[in-house]
């Protein structure tokens, strides 16, 4: 089944013959890759795929199983690697590694290593190639979404591939007669059945002059090569093959893989049918430009580009594709969740507690159907495991807080990408909401007992980061209600998330205008402090979960005492030191350690909860500090280099944010059809939708020093408002920002402008 969707910007100009931009010349794959345990510019890894691709491939700079597999400051690659690994933390399965190499088989991670420059290195989202020095080879890859095609260019001499199938179990066939290696790895770092494996298949065009398998078994502490060999199976296998090359040769192999059989790996090889190298590739350069091309960008800053559509390549990626194409042309996959093979969709790779903040509601902007896949792939989830994901990589893993499925599902169908069975959809989401999995404590709700009892996760009772539960909980109920509303269910069943929608005023303390920790007797828990990180929260403090009532920011405001404590409150973020307590962890985590270097007191934009926070002030009368903020995070702590991001990338949620951001909107409460105005960081935009319509942004006299909006008007009438609606954009027309380089304090500044707020909703309980 292949799905051919053109951008209407590249439709016309097929039509009229005049070229398509290459978006991919702004894309740099090696954004954020400069990163490391303690300090994370990114934690990304140059992906080299399709969109949403079910492999990925990247080369290997770090040791086997090591989460950080390729680090900008590495010199050596190690292997070419099929991957699916979300980020460092989660790491990574169904690995496996292809290496060329010279002279003598090398086959252990260590002697087949070869230095490499950044200058011999090319690294594009369809393609790349690096120079290995000690082999004297250039190596290329080009992938579809399931197998790839590389290409060695070999000097004068005795030339080999090594294939790895890496360790914790794995098996390797060779198969001179035809030219194929066959192989499987279990490799993986957990959220798996006991049966899974990922079986791949690799084809050259070249004869074998030489054969040789290497492994050990599981007492094994070091690999033994044996030539001849054609087969091993057990802890950790993998083989040589080799030929006599003369210099400038060219050898191909044909790579593809699958997580059902050896005869589906042999099908998905079926992609590269009747192509060559560099058919392959400019295949994947045209799908890539589809994709970027929904977004058109005019400006004079090449950076700004560059680091825009990066972002929107990152944002991309994941979810990543964990269905196949059998030989009859449908949609089926081994279930992560029972072990057992199904038709339908599946996707995975994906943490929601990152992703259902901006990575979703992108993609419920310009790629709907792809996001409908998703969502029919995530009722699959439902029904293989009895819970929807949380985290899932392939399957349920056991890490982040909240039920923000809730979000990722009801949003998705309240934005018109809507799933067929809604029958199972809504059991699925009373599921999540009134259970937690018996084994993986962060699907479902783990303290909902509580939670439901006592209006609050209780910080006594042994619950961790009991306060951001709470609080996500909380909007987590009132999308579950939103949705319930459109389903059309009965008051009576809505009725308990619409008051449970409100339980974060509960964990509001008066004192210190702040969210804090509360014992099951209703005191607050002591002693407190504002500045420390984790303990009631998650990977935060309460200057940073305060703002997480994203459905309701006037309840907010109301609690705070009205409108000028409540952006005082805002700017205090800004204003206190980036001083902090790590008690709770015993050392300064990662994230607390990239807000300490960013100088923007205790604002930390690396890490997912106070991304949203800057638009808040849409709610307080005013907008043009959410301006100011937004174009200072834009511009200070987004590049498209190695060290371009200042936390984690995390599964294409920080790039979705500056996506949104430099484009003017951003949607602070997924669910509302709502987006809150920014300061749109282009001259012009052009935003393509797959309704046929086109939103036009233009801002001709936007600068690095023009950051505020002095006017705006939709389709030439005057808009006084601090929002757009996704019916608005959808509609199409003209959005014309009048920028200038100090504050308009008029406008936007009546509630009436202010975006959605629960607490202004009617007969809501």
């Amino acid at each position: 089944m292949k799905r051919a969707i053109l951008s209407l910007a590249t439709a016309a100009c097929i039509m009229t013959g005049i070229a398509a931009e290459d978006y991919t010349q702004y894309v740099n794959p090696l954004t954020g890759t400069q990163s490391s345990f303690e300090l994370s510019t990114g934690n990304t890894y140059p992906i080299i795929a399709r969109p949403w691709g079910m492999n990925f491939w990247t080369p290997q700079t770090g040791k086997n199983g090591d989460g950080w597999q390729y680090t900008y400051d590495a010199h050596k690659i190690r292997g070419f690697k099929q991957t699916h690994q979300p980020s460092p933390w989660i790491n990574d399965f169904g690995q496996f590694s292809i290496m060329p190499v010279t002279g003598s088989p090398k086959f252990d991670e260590e002697s087949r290593a070869s230095w490499f420059s950044h200058k011999g290195e090319t690294a594009k989202p369809y393609y790349y190639s690096a120079y290995l020095a000690d082999h004297d080879v250039l190596a290329e890859i080009a992938p579809t979404e399931r197998a790839a095609m590389m290409r060695f260019t070999f000097p004068d001499d005795s030339s080999f591939v090594t294939v790895d199938a890496f360790d914790r179990g794995s098996a390797i066939t060779i198969i001179p007669e035809q030219r194929r290696i066959v192989g499987k790895t279990t490799r993986n770092s957990g959220g798996v059945p006991d049966n899974f494996a990922n079986y791949f298949v690799i084809e050259f065009d070249k004869p074998f002059e030489y054969v040789a398998t290497f492994g050990n078994d599981a007492e094994g502490d070091s690999l033994v090569l044996t030539p001849g060999s054609k087969s091993f199976e057990g802890n950790h296998a993998g083989g040589v093959i080799g030929f006599k090359t003369s210099r400038g040769e060219k050898v191909h192999a044909r790579v593809a893989s699958s997580f059902i059989s050896s005869e589906q790996a042999l099908i998905n090889l079926g992609e590269l049918d009747g192509k060559t190298f560099d058919i392959v590739a400019d295949e994947g350069k045209e799908r890539w430009n589809d994709i970027l091309g929904r977004v058109e960008i005019e400006d004079d800053d090449i950076d700004n580009k560059r680091t825009f559509y990066s972002c929107l390549y990152r944002a991309t990626l994941f979810p990543h594709k964990f269905y196949e194409i059998d030989a009859s042309g449908r949609p089926v996959h081994y279930s992560p969740y029972d072990g057992k093979v199904h038709d339908g969709y599946m996707y995975t790779g994906t943490g929601f507690w990152d992703t259902f903040r901006a990575l979703f509601p992108l993609l419920n902007v310009f790629y709907p159907s792809v996001n409908l896949e998703m969502q029919e792939g995530f009722l699959n989830a439902y029904r293989e495991s009895g819970f929807y994901p949380e985290w899932c990589s392939p399957g349920h893993r056991d890490c982040m807080v909240g039920n923000n499925s809730a979000s990722v599902m009801a949003d998705a169908y309240l934005s018109g990408v809507k799933v067929a069975d809604t029958k199972t959809l809504w059991e699925g989401l009373l599921k999540g909401a009134s259970a937690e999995h018996p084994t993986v404590g962060s699907t479902g709700r783990k303290g909902v007992e509580e939670y439901n009892r006592l209006g609050y996760v209780p910080y006594d009772t042994g619950i961790k980061e009991n306060a951001a539960r709470t609080l996500e909980y909380a909007y987590d109920d009132w999308c579950i209600y939103q949705l319930g509303k459109v389903l059309g269910k009965s008051d009576k069943e809505l009725k308990p998330f619409a008051k449970r929608a409100m339980n974060y005023r509960n964990l509001f303390d008066k004192e210190t205008s702040l969210m804090r920790g509360r014992n099951a007797d209703g005191s607050f828990s002591t002693p407190f402090s504002p500045l420390k990180w984790g303990d009631a929260f998650t990977e935060g403090n309460a200057w940073h979960y305060t703002w997480s009532v994203f459905h309701d920011p006037q309840g907010l405001i109301d609690l705070m005492g009205g409108n000028k404590k409540f952006v005082a409150m805002l700017d205090s973020v800004f204003t206190v030191p980036p001083h902090f307590d790590d008690s709770y962890y015993g050392f300064p985590i990662h994230e607390i350690r990239e807000m300490t270097v960013m100088n923007m007191g205790n604002y930390a934009h690396g890490n997912q909860p106070v991304q949203h926070m800057i638009y808040l002030y849409d709610w307080a009368g005013e907008p043009w500090k959410a301006q100011k903020h937004a174009r200072e995070v834009m511009d200070r702590m987004y590049t498209p280099d190695p060290d371009g991001y200042c936390g984690d990338e995390d599964n294409g949620q920080t790039s979705a944010w500056y996506v949104f951001s430099a484009l003017g909107f951003y949607p602070v409460a997924p669910g509302t059809g709502e987006y809150a105005l920014g300061s749109p960081l282009f001259k012009k935009a052009v935003l393509h939708f797959e309704n046929g319509k086109s939103m036009t942004i233009d801002a001709p006299d936007n600068s690095d020093k023009n950051v505020y909006v002095d006017d705006l008007t939709l389709n030439g009438k005057k808009h006084d408002r601090n929002f757009i609606t996704m019916k608005e954009l959808f509609d199409g027309g003209v959005m014309d920002f009048d920028m200038g380089p100090t504050p308009n304090k008029t406008r936007g500044t009546l509630q009436s402008a202010a975006p959605y707020s629960f607490s202004k909703e009617p007969a809501k309980k």
